[in-house]
């Protein structure tokens, strides 16, 4: 069986809802368009846009520790600059290319959260910057794309009896066709996605955000745990960094 990209995913807003994409056009050393540019801090996160540094997950807003943000959908529009964000019982959309945009889908966010004054979020951007897990590491890691192997969330969803929305792991490119965690040996190694070329360059662990069911809000699999159990390990997906761009869409053939 030739192993083949099934989705394309981007996530524009750190912690909160990813988007399907059509096609994706890459670049050399750069991590997927418009992906995790943006990110609601938590206060005294001591981040600064106008000198942009990586901080830890912690001083975001993010599912590992708010599962309520599971059912909160948000879309961004590059083109006109806004970020429409839609709750169970509220929504409402935001020119976030001003500060009076970015302040008011603050407030939304506070509204559904339920927090308190001193507790309201900030919306930030500082583009290239990105607000990826891993932008701690390395300026190369805060670029890298992240891949899911389907077949390995379907493996550890049969081996648990429960079935495992491959969402929770919010992979940029998700893989159908391989051995299960096959793409854990893939680390130092390169992959072509159609056009384009990646070199594996670390294996994702998982963190108690993928607990939450993201259908209900509820923390219902404590998958960091079972991983641990089952296989030994945590991990689930790989970090690549691009080396030669192109454009790369769902059905294009993975070749290692």
């Amino acid at each position: 069986m030739t192993a083949t990209v099934d989705k394309l995913m981007r996530y524009p807003v750190k912690g909160l809802s990813g988007e399907l994409l059509k096609s994706v056009k890459l670049e050399p050393g750069q991590g997927f368009p418009n992906d995790r540019l943006f990110g609601f801090a938590r206060p005294n996160s001591g981040f600064d846009p106008n000198n942009p540094k990586p901080l830890p997950k912690t001083k975001f807003y993010m599912l590992a520790r708010d599962a309520a943000l599971a059912l909160l959908h948000t879309a961004y529009n590059e083109k006109n600059g806004t970020l429409s964000m839609t709750a169970p019982e509220q929504t409402g959309q935001f020119d976030i290319t001003t500060t009076e945009g970015k302040d008011a889908a603050s407030r939304f966010l506070q509204s559904y959260l339920s927090l308190p004054d001193e507790e309201t979020p900030q919306l930030y951007e500082a583009s290239p910057h990105r607000f990826t897990d891993v932008s701690v590491v390395s300026t190369e890691m805060m670029n890298a794309v992240s891949i899911i192997n389907l077949d390995s969330v379907r493996q550890f969803s049969n081996d648990i009896g429960e079935d495992v929305d491959p969402k929770r792991f919010r992979g940029n490119i998700h893989i159908s066709g391989l051995q299960p965690f096959a793409e854990l040996d893939w680390v130092d190694h390169e992959i072509t996605i159609g056009s384009a070329s990646f070199k594996i360059v670390k294996r994702t662990k998982r963190c108690p955000a993928t607990e939450v069911n993201l259908s209900t809000g509820e923390r219902d699999i404590k998958t960091p745990k079972r991983l641990q159990e089952l296989y030994g390990h945590q991990d689930m997906g790989v970090y690549a960094e691009v080396l030669s761009g192109g454009v790369i869409a769902p059905g294009d053939a993975l070749g290692t």
